[in-house]
């Protein structure tokens, strides 16, 4: 059964959490993407609550949480200090988490946190959400990537809110449709999502308005003013990334070369699957999870 409750933070942000499992079980942190919610972890986690304590938060911006009216609070090193201070308030320090999981922005968040704080976590496993170093690399030498990213400078549009909301959000429903399908997507789960994004869209949107990862325009370099030292996006935890080669908006190409940035890396491709692959194989990923997780 999904719990939820509020959280409030030390630094003034309150996430609104989803959780299942024993309270004294390890503990299991899910991060959620765009356009997304915790919700989107609920079948999963009840798959994984026998042996773990499960908890999604929404992040900031996201649902019943904090949304900063700032762009700039949208920038990685509050998204990390959130989840920081989550892990902190729902175990000890001397109880690391058994893995942060997480996808899409959810796993831009985590990439850098494995980083920055490795002792938060035993392993990280990461859903269909690319390094930063590939994600770099691709962004400034592969123009097919640069088009199959170009969604990312509209949403950071000032009229993105109105825009996305018209219509029943008529432009939101192809980001799951245009991605290799949505069978999943039932009328029953529409109305959730709608539910969600009823509460407002300009904090999901300012995470692509916080960010430079995005493809360059006339007017703003984005990622071609970027660069990265290897030893500043090297994660040296055991990570595990799962990937459904079907993702039109982050192609396989983005795999090439992560065991330069990623040491202990296990890697398993799904054929068959896309980017929303949360939705599409919990199943599969609940085992990918307790075969990592021992």
């Amino acid at each position: 059964m999904i719990e939820t409750f509020e959280l409030p933070l030390p630094h003034g942000i309150t996430l609104s959490c989803r959780a299942c499992g024993p309270r004294d079980a390890p503990r299991l942190v899910f991060l959620h993407g765009f356009p997304e919610a915790a919700f989107v972890w609920d079948e999963l986690m009840q798959m994984l609550s026998p042996r773990f304590r499960c908890i999604a938060p929404n992040l900031r911006g996201y649902e019943r949480s904090s949304s900063p009216a700032e762009v700039e609070a949208y920038r990685a090193k509050h998204l990390m200090a959130d989840i920081k201070a989550l892990i902190a308030a729902t175990g000890s320090a001397a109880q690391p988490l058994a893995a942060l999981v997480a996808h899409d922005w959810g796993g831009a968040v985590a990439w850098n946190l494995a980083v920055q704080a490795p002792a938060l976590m035993h392993q990280l496993i990461i859903i269909n959400s690319p390094h930063p170093g590939t994600f770099l690399r691709e962004l400034q030498l592969n123009a097919a990537q640069r088009e199959a990213s170009a969604y990312m400078n509209w949403l950071c549009r000032p009229d993105a809110e109105a825009l996305l909301a018209a219509d029943d959000y008529a432009r939101m429903w192809p980001f799951f449709t245009e991605m290799g399908g949505a069978a999943w997507l039932s009328d029953a789960l529409r109305q959730r999502y709608r539910e969600v994004w009823d509460q407002g869209l300009s904090g999901p949107l300012n995470y692509y308005r916080a960010s430079p990862m995005r493809p360059p325009t006339p007017e703003d370099p984005g990622a071609m003013a970027l660069s990265f030292a290897p030893e500043f996006v090297t994660v040296r935890l055991p990570t595990l990334v799962i990937w459904g080669e079907e993702d039109r908006a982050l192609p396989p190409g983005m795999l090439d070369g992560l065991a330069q940035f990623v040491p202990l890396l296990q890697l398993q491709r799904v054929a068959g699957a896309g980017h929303w692959i949360v939705h599409e194989r919990p199943a599969l990923l609940a085992e990918a999870i307790l075969r990592v997780c021992r």
